[in-house]
């Protein structure tokens, strides 16, 4: 039998050794070398190096060129963000898109960033009577072509938006040419910010049939998460749209984002 706090399979060495680096570079500010890090952990120096590598493929560390030191990158980020945006997600907003969902009838998302793309967090999807897609939370959505996307583009800080374009630019598919394309970031920027909402007008391919319109939530200078609401393209024109619903959803945001100052989550 089984004792409690025991499991059937023997643990994994390799992904303690690497949890043990990834917290003694996050306690070493200035970074340190592989041979440093053996003395810090007691783990041999090559097999050191063997999953500092395995981290930077990855993207979750850096060497310097300069000095050799491996430092952690802007990545490792994700893997406490995930939890926040649980709490803010789960605890803030999911109430209040239900309240939203009453006055505006169609399906809206909030929705977070992964990387290379937004990410469908939570929902009214399976809520909405005008809902064409139940299952919702967790799909991932395009940076550029989508208007939760446009969104976050056009209002994270500019050295996020360069991190978020090179790696766009990297890949090897349509939106790799857009983020190449300064000409067409400067457009998604301006008309987002002249007009107060990001939209997609049946741009992405892989759902032609709708539309949508986007607002970032952003606490500080941080975007934290946009607020988009999905319709079909063919009910309605994009700027009725946002004629129509743009009030209800800055209504929301503008609560959501007073909630999250006031909360002890960050």
């Amino acid at each position: 039998m089984i004792e409690q706090n025991q499991t059937e399979y023997k643990k994994v060495r390799g992904l303690i050794r690497g949890i043990q680096l990834l917290n003694a570079l996050n306690r070493l500010d200035g970074g340190a070398t592989a041979s440093e890090l053996s003395g810090i952990t007691g783990i041999h120096r090559t097999t050191v190096r063997r999953i500092l590598e395995t981290l930077q493929d990855e993207g979750y560390v850096y060497r310097s060129a300069s000095d050799d030191r491996f430092k952690l990158s802007i990545k490792v980020r994700e893997l406490s963000e995930g939890f926040r945006d649980e709490q803010w997600i789960a605890g803030l907003a999911a109430p209040l898109l239900g309240d939203l969902l009453q006055k505006v009838v169609w399906p809206t998302d909030i929705c977070t960033l992964d990387i290379d793309a937004m990410v469908v967090r939570e929902t009214t999807h399976r809520f909405s009577r005008l809902s064409f897609h139940r299952s919702m939370v967790g799909r991932r959505l395009p940076m550029l072509i989508t208007a939760a996307g446009r969104a976050y583009i056009a209002h994270c800080p500019d050295s996020e938006r360069e991190k978020i374009l090179k790696i766009l630019a990297s890949r090897n598919d349509a939106q790799s040419e857009l983020a190449k394309n300064p000409t067409f970031i400067e457009g998604i920027i301006n008309r987002t910010r002249r007009q107060g909402y990001a939209e997609n007008k049946n741009y992405w391919q892989e759902e032609p049939k709708i539309s949508a319109i986007a607002l970032p939530i952003k606490h500080h200078e941080q975007v934290m998460g946009c607020l988009n609401l999905i319709y079909v393209a063919k009910a309605m024109a994009t700027e009725d749209a946002a004629k129509k619903y743009l009030p209800s959803m800055q209504a929301m945001v503008a609560r959501l984002e007073q909630d999250i100052c006031e909360s002890d989550l960050y």
